[in-house]
């Protein structure tokens, strides 16, 4: 059975608060992938305060290695403003890239970033942090465009948000989830069980995970041969197949995030504001 890692950093990150924006290094994480039966992992890259910069460098390890890698191209919703469109389409064009990755701790995930991501056909795995209101908003906004939620919402194990998620996977056909860093297995079974398994994607969160340990989670559901297959890699495959090389027309200036900064709090419940 193939098994396709969806979830992985690589690089060189340009801070120094802690691994996520250090560097991402693979040498003893392809070595954990090998001996777990690994066949291909997703890159993606470290936090990193130049995002075209840290895809060339994932592009570089992906187009050297592409029966071993596929890539996501990371993006900052603000800072990336105004040139997502373009970033894309060469992540897209000339790195092969088949979806896009966005964290909430960079800034919200914007409608630039899903216009984009309609244009060119592909998934966009967004990390909300906990944050798991924005995903009813996208998923509702943008019906045609698939949104991987990582951690089923929180890598912090924030157990309100993971299952807050869970109605959503079941209620919209364009959510997905990952297995990375779910420590509450109870809410990953639950998540299959109710969802279904074609809604739920095996990632490792690696290198800083271990892919063999993540991947026992998924045996652990004990799934019927045809559903265990998609989560570990018909979903990534099914999701990642019909990337545009010639994107539709969108709008390529720069279009407000779905929840900006200015408008986190709902004006109905600000002061001053008679209902």
């Amino acid at each position: 059975m193939r098994i396709i890692d969806c979830h992985c950093h690589y690089g060189p990150g340009d801070g120094l608060v802690g691994p996520w924006d250090t560097r991402a290094d693979l040498n003893k994480f392809m070595r954990w992938s090998k001996e777990a039966g690994i066949h291909q992992t997703n890159l993606f890259a470290a936090f990193h305060s130049d995002y075209a910069r840290a895809n060339a460098i994932v592009a570089s390890l992906v187009n050297k290695y592409p029966d071993q890698f596929s890539g996501f191209a990371f993006i900052h919703a603000d800072r990336d403003a105004g040139r997502v469109f373009e970033m894309v389409k060469k992540a897209v064009q000339v790195f092969h890239f088949c979806g896009i990755k966005v964290h909430r701790h960079d800034a919200r995930i914007s409608r630039e970033i899903c216009e984009t991501a309609r244009a060119f056909r592909i998934p966009v795995l967004y990390d909300p942090t906990g944050e798991v209101s924005t995903v009813e908003l996208v998923a509702t906004e943008y019906p045609d465009v698939n949104f991987i939620i990582p951690h089923l919402g929180s890598f912090a194990d924030d157990w309100k948000a993971q299952l807050n998620l869970i109605p959503m996977l079941e209620r919209h056909p364009n959510v997905f989830t990952d297995t990375s860093g779910i420590r509450r297995f109870d809410l990953l079974e639950m998540a299959v069980q109710r969802a279904g398994a074609h809604k739920v994607l095996f990632g490792s969160d690696g290198p800083w995970l271990h892919p063999g340990v993540e991947l026992e989670k998924v045996y652990a559901l004990h799934l019927p041969p045809e559903e265990e297959a998609l989560v570990l890699s018909g979903n990534f495959l099914r999701l990642t197949s019909n990337v545009r090389q010639d994107p539709l027309k969108t709008n390529t200036l720069p279009i407000a995030p779905l929840l900006a900064k200015r408008n986190t709090q709902d004006p109905w419940l600000q002061d001053g504001v008679v209902v």
